[in-house]
């Protein structure tokens, strides 16, 4: 079962690396540390799709912020600001609450304006990427209830790669309706 974790992770990088232009500058470390090679490549590939997310949200114009493909379909604010919530409520299921100052089921609803949008995301990305770290590699095989499912604390984490993965792809749909080039496919 661990050769095959590792397989699918090294698969995830490979295929996420090939597809996507190099900025140099914001690969993910190289780990060396066998003990937490799991968490920090995770953390690393996390770090990734969050810095594509936020150049995302900074290609948008405040104006675009409420643009929504259909009625009761997240905006542009909205599903920026649900990769947010989701950061704290996947941590908050693996034993991690939130900021004492953040109410993240109110995130969504509450939240407005660019800059106050980007804040979020940001206090949220660098929260899940100490999340990450934190794991105990000895803890990742115990079973996690995440209210839509049961997985491995391991399996967790990678629900929060996968999660930013997936709504990055929503956004980069919004962007090309909207005449937004995401940024790192102008390199």
């Amino acid at each position: 079962m661990k050769k095959l974790v590792l397989l699918a992770l090294c698969l995830t990088v490979y295929v996420g690396i090939a597809q996507t232009p190099q900025d140099v500058s914001n690969q993910p470390t190289l780990i060396k540390n066998q003990n937490n090679l799991s968490q920090e490549t995770i953390k690393g590939m996390v770090l990734r799709v969050q810095e594509q997310v936020t150049q995302l949200a900074n290609a948008f114009d405040e104006k675009q912020y409420d643009w929504r493909p259909s009625e009761g379909v997240r905006s542009v604010r909205e599903s920026i600001l649900h990769i947010a919530v989701a950061n704290y409520f996947l941590a908050s299921k693996l034993g991690h609450p939130a900021p004492e100052n953040v109410d993240f089921m109110t995130m969504e609803q509450k939240i407005t304006g660019k800059e106050n949008v980007l804040a979020a995301l940001k206090a949220s990305n660098d929260f899940i990427a100490d999340v990450i770290s934190k794991e105990p590699t000895q803890t990742l095989a115990e079973e996690v209830d995440f209210g839509f499912a049961k997985f491995n604390r391991l399996a967790g984490l990678l629900v929060i790669l996968e999660h930013a993965g997936e709504h990055k792809g929503q956004l980069i749909a919004y962007a090309r309706s909207n005449g937004v080039t995401p940024p790192w496919s102008l390199q």
